[in-house]
């Protein structure tokens, strides 16, 4: 009898924070274990977990990631680590990020012969520009991100625009796609609440317009104030991080809530008319999907990521990223356009009903086994 497929899957970011890249990689674990396969993830832990999650996970020592401390830093992996995965016995070695956890793990995988595949999560590359003393490493980080990406296997990208900006870089093409899902039951115009807008004092013909992210600068901050301080509206922040304290003097009537998850998450967005996301370091973007399927009209960064989901015209506006005036103009079309915003939404609505997960996390299984040699590869 033939045993089970045998992933490990190594991470930098898997239950320590809630972020699109932990959550993303726990579904498709609860997926693989759901299906018979044997999965054990190398990560870094912290002392308080931000959720509980899927499978056994092996700790990775870390620290706080220096001026980030909400972040952990691998050094690399240590033998005791490394012991662990080869003692697993790994048909295949699927490496999340490219830090130098990552790259221990991929010259692991290259001297005992183990296929290594990747996943695309974040355009690292991208966050440099945004913090000045950093900027001059953004050369360097390409090269080493063409060298990582190049020696794996197959990479599996979110959306066709990341694909090609990392084509544009210099990337071998290895690409193939994997978008994310949605799930369009959690996230549903249904959950439009009354009460929700009531408590924070939003009245029934009010226009709230919601911004979902950590709030850090890569997320295009500086735009996102500079647009919502030009419209007359009111505003919903969810979503909480360092650089709160900025947003919150650049917007002083808008209502934050901080981190929001679940049920509370979803009505969130329900409850919300118009969302606006201005970062243009995404490589997919789950919050846009998010606001999609809650039947919102998007007006997002014309960039990757936002550019595969929100169809310009359709679903919303499309404005370049440094435009904070742009963002303002088209913010403010859909405010004083209540038939405008519902047409978008039910676009919306409709092209996220077809991101499902299951097809998602059926085709990453699909991709190992074609890698392995035990199916025909699939036709991307």
């Amino acid at each position: 009898m033939q045993r089970p497929l045998r992933v490990a899957l190594v991470t930098s970011s898997y239950n320590f924070i809630a972020d699109g890249v932990a959550l993303t990689l726990n579904r498709l674990v609860g997926y693989l274990l759901a299906h018979g396969v044997e999965v054990l993830v190398f990560a870094p832990v912290a002392d308080t977990p931000a959720f509980a999650h899927q499978g056994t996970l092996v700790p990775v020592p870390s620290r706080p990631l220096p001026g980030r401390p909400e972040y952990r830093l691998v050094l690399g992996m240590p033998r005791t680590v490394k012991r662990q995965l080869l003692d697993f016995k790994p048909d295949i070695i699927h490496l999340a990020v490219p830090d130098l956890l990552g790259q221990a793990a991929l010259k692991l995988a290259q001297a005992h012969g183990i296929p290594a595949v990747a996943t695309y999560h974040t355009r690292y590359e991208t966050y440099l520009r945004h913090y000045p003393y950093l900027a001059w490493l953004e050369g360097w980080l390409k090269r080493t991100l063409r060298n990582f990406y190049g020696a794996c296997r197959e990479v599996y990208v979110p959306s066709q625009s990341t694909r090609a900006a990392l084509l544009a870089d210099g990337l071998r093409d290895n690409l193939k796609p994997w978008p994310r899902g949605i799930d369009t039951e959690r996230f549903s115009p249904d959950k439009r609440s009354a009460a929700w807008r009531g408590k924070l004092g939003i009245g029934a013909d009010e226009v709230v317009i919601l911004h979902v992210s950590r709030l850090v600068r890569e997320k295009r901050l500086d735009t996102l104030t500079g647009a919502l301080k030009q419209v007359p509206h009111r505003v919903v922040i969810v979503g909480d991080g360092p650089d709160r304290a900025f947003a919150q003097r650049e917007l002083p009537g808008a209502i934050f809530l901080g981190f929001q998850g679940g049920e509370d998450l979803a009505t969130a967005y329900a409850s919300s008319d118009i969302f606006i996301f201005p970062s243009d370091s995404e490589s997919f973007g789950n919050v846009t999907l998010e606001a999609m399927a809650s039947g919102l009209a998007c007006v997002c960064a014309d960039a990757t990521g936002s550019r595969s989901l929100v169809v310009e015209g359709e679903t919303g506006f499309l404005v370049d990223a440094d435009n904070a005036d742009g963002f303002a103009r088209a913010v403010s079309q859909l405010a004083d356009n209540p038939q405008l915003r519902r047409r978008m939404g039910e676009a919306g609505r409709k092209r996220a009903l077809t991101f499902g997960w299951d097809e998602t996390l059926g085709r990453m299984l699909g991709y190992y086994r074609a890698v392995l040699g035990q199916t025909e590869k699939i036709v991307p």
